[in-house]
């Protein structure tokens, strides 16, 4: 097993050049990278809970199809905002994300939200194009940007790990990217050992990884995944107040 000191003493190791490949037990991988395999994923529904301390904040249903783009296999992700009591008023939204089946390139991201807020984006390679509206502006804008080089969706950074076989003792370098970022940023995710949790009254056997920014070494979050449906199970992102936001899910049922 990892320890914690030892993590430390990878993510130092890191260098500045990252390539393709593996040396040792640290996997330098970029999108396209035959390192990261998404045919690992299944078909899939699970629902995802917020908590701040004790109180439920946020909550979410995650869906995961298999299906085909111009005879390119694709997964496509269906994640809606859910209502829950103590924030009745927080904005809603449906995110719909593309990627390719096997090397997960993001191909597309579509955004709709509740307050007018709305966006739809195209990504060939490191190209991205589509339009936006925010949710204070009626006027409709269009995105042509170019970034230094592609990135896996960052709001599904723990899925990396899973794609890339989850091994235990295994550190995996990856660009990570969002349409709130302007250029990916790498990420340093050490696999750890095996625990056992209780998730939302049921007790899982899952592995930690633990996910870091490689600019300043910054934890970004703890999970604990798994190689079967929901993958993610429980994680722990630290908050700028200090406090530590934790997120759950939990398989349900995928409606046809």
């Amino acid at each position: 097993m990892i320890t914690p000191a030892a993590v430390a003493l990878v993510v130092l190791s890191v260098v500045a050049s990252v390539a393709d490949g593996q040396r040792g037990d640290t996997i330098y991988t970029d999108v396209g990278s035959p390192a990261i395999d998404g045919r690992i994923f299944k078909p899939h529904a699970a629902r995802v809970r917020i908590y701040r301390g004790d109180s439920l904040v946020a909550q979410w249903l995650n869906e995961l199809r298999l299906g085909d783009s111009a005879g390119r296999p694709v997964m496509r992700w269906v994640t809606t905002g859910e209502a829950v009591p103590l924030t009745p008023n927080r904005v809603l939204s449906v995110l719909r994300q593309t990627y390719d089946a096997a090397t997960m390139a993001p191909l597309g991201y579509s955004s709709q939200a509740n307050n007018g807020a709305w966006s739809s984006l195209g990504i060939d390679g490191n190209r991205v194009r589509g339009k936006r509206r925010t949710a204070t502006d009626s006027t409709i804008h269009n995105v042509d940007i170019t970034l230094d080089r592609p990135g896996f969706f960052s709001g599904a950074s723990d899925l990396v790990p899973v794609a890339a076989g989850l091994r235990t003792g295994t550190v995996i370098v990856a660009p990570l990217w969002s349409p709130t970022i302007a250029s990916p940023e790498y990420r340093v995710f050490a696999v750890l050992g095996d625990t056992t949790l209780t998730i939302e009254g049921q007790r899982v056997r899952a592995r930690k990884v633990e996910e870091r920014r490689r600019s300043d070494r910054s934890l970004y979050a703890n999970w604990y995944l798994l190689t079967t449906e929901p993958y993610m199970v429980y994680g722990e992102v630290p908050l700028p107040d200090g406090r530590v936001q934790r997120m759950t899910e939990v398989g349900v049922p995928l409606k046809p």
